[in-house]
This record gives C-alpha cells, structure tokens and sequence, in this order.
C-alpha cells in the first residue's frame, strides 16, 4: 500500500519512488509484477499524472522496473540483480571493516554518512 504525506517535506513522487522501491527490494512486489498505470495510480493516489511518471523513470532509470509500452510498466529482474549486487558489496565492506578494525557501530555511521541520513557526524578531536 502506498501512502503519499501531503504535509511531509518530501516531494510527492520522491515518497511514491521510495515506497515503490522499498516494496520491490523488500519482495513484497515480485520480479514480473505488473504496475498500476500511470494514469490509474495517479488517480488511485490523488497526484497529478506526471509526478507518477517521474517516479517511474526515475524506478526505471534505477533498473528496478521496465516499460514495455502499451504493455506497462512492470517489476525488473534487473532489481534483483541490483539487490545482488549491494549485497555482495556489504559483504565486501563488512570484510575490510573487520580487516582493519573498526567497531561495527562506526562502520554503520560510515554508511549512514555516504548515503546521506542519520545524525550528523561530529568531528573528533586530534
């Protein structure tokens, strides 16, 4: 179920973008999903079609979905490859955290930092 905040500071087609993609890494929407339309979605959702239609390039700019025309817009396999892929990388990370010896809280404050949320980093003193 998708849910647009009118209120929230984040724009309509960023909150349907990110629920949309949560439900796909997630499972919750399978690889050959067919999506609701633009147009239905839209209306489903009480957004304005374009806003839909910038969600949806922007899924299928990040290979989570495909648009096959007149046919629709449905779930990628190229997401599950996606999800693979960031696995494989935390795994990787993990490996030279543990290598070089920082404590796993810190690693996760890495991340947070690299993707952009959690609490600001405050700087140690040298």
């Amino acid at each position: 179920m998708i849910v647009i905040d009118a209120a929230s500071p984040t724009p309509p087609y960023e909150q349907l973008r990110a629920q949309l993609a949560r439900q796909i890494q997630d499972r919750s929407l399978a690889v050959g999903t067919k999506l609701p339309t633009i147009r239905r979605l839209a209306a489903d959702l009480g957004l304005a079609v374009n806003t839909v239609a910038r969600a949806y390039r922007e899924l299928e700019e990040a290979g989570l979905i495909e648009t096959h025309g007149r046919a629709g817009s449905f779930v990628s396999a190229a997401g599950e490859q996606a999800l693979d892929r960031a696995r494989s990388a935390a795994r990787d990370y993990a490996a030279v955290i543990t290598s070089v010896g920082i404590d796993p809280a810190e690693a996760v404050r890495i991340v947070e930092a690299a993707l952009g949320v959690g609490p600001p980093r405050s700087s140690s003193p040298n």
